[in-house]
């Protein structure tokens, strides 16, 4: 399934450019900042390696792309630095070898318009692993503030195959890196996250990898650790579930707008963090103020 054709028009930056806005330019690389939007949180030391090899043989064949920095009106000047839109394996290449500049196209684009390229040019690799897909998900749900449902009709998945990627994001990084690293599958991961205790998991998956587990045995291993931990726990008492969200989403937007009609510029911001809700809801001190741009 090509994720991206169902959520945002094809990036197209491999075309030559026909526009002259667009034309291949040398920037010096100390200019060229990552994009804060960037899901890919791993990037492979051996992959990178390779990479500048290339690189070393045959130079960069695909320019970088970058977005033009507003406070620099001519793109031959290079007062200013540039934010990287697509390309951070290559630039990460470039430093490698020591390259004082690379070949970039130097797009117009906000802020939005930039996390949004980053995002597309991640979602398009046919080698993005689990946790950095479940990143450029969460990274889409934040953009457009979209729920688990709307995003898995843009990407024709289940809602279930959303939570699932999403859970993955409860490994920190250590976690991630190791699972990566070590080669583990995404059920691996996904049996060790039924262990909600952060230090059990840990300790999991150190015995997994020590015993060169494979799914199978995860899972039972997994199993035996619950079933050990709820004889030992006293039973918990139950409290409802409320699965339908928008009854509390319509309650806080009630209260927001009755603020909004008394003059108090309040706002509230929705973010769904797959196995929660968060919900913050901003009021100025000065009833008159506007809540600060950007937050």
């Amino acid at each position: 399934m090509n994720l991206l054709e169902n959520v945002l028009p094809k990036l197209k930056l491999q075309n030559p450019p026909t526009d002259p806005t667009e034309r291949v330019h040398k920037i010096p690389v100390c200019r060229i900042l990552p994009n804060p939007a960037q899901p890919r949180k791993y990037f492979d030391s051996d992959e990178t390696l390779r990479l500048a090899d290339s690189i070393r043989r045959h130079g960069i064949l695909q320019p970088l792309c970058v977005r033009k920095p507003i406070s620099v009106g001519d793109l031959d000047d290079y007062g200013g630095v540039y934010e990287l839109i697509a390309g951070e394996r290559r630039l990460r290449a470039a430093k490698l070898l020591g390259m004082a500049e690379v070949p970039c196209i130097v797009v117009e684009a906000d802020s939005l318009r930039s996390a949004e390229l980053a995002i597309i040019e991640n979602l398009q690799r046919e080698d993005l692993n689990m946790f950095d897909e479940a990143s450029a998900i969460s990274a889409l749900i934040d953009l457009y503030g979209l729920t688990q449902e709307e995003v898995a009709a843009k990407l024709s998945a289940s809602q279930s195959y959303v939570a699932n990627k999403l859970r993955l994001l409860r490994f920190d990084d250590f976690e991630r890196q190791v699972i990566i690293e070590r080669r583990l599958t995404e059920r691996h991961a996904r049996a060790l996250l039924r262990l909600g205790d952060a230090r059990a998991r840990r300790d999991a998956l150190e015995a997994v990898i020590a015993r060169g587990m494979n799914v199978a045995e995860t899972e039972a291993y997994v199993a035996r650790l619950l079933e050990s931990d709820k004889r030992e726990k006293p039973p918990k008492k139950r409290t409802a579930l409320v699965r339908d969200i928008r009854i509390f989403y319509n309650t806080v937007d009630r209260a927001v707008d009755i603020m909004k009609r008394a003059g108090i510029a309040a706002e509230t911001k929705k973010k769904d963090l797959g196995d929660s809700f968060e919900v913050t809801i901003r009021i100025p001190k000065e009833p008159d103020a506007a809540p600060a741009a950007g937050v």
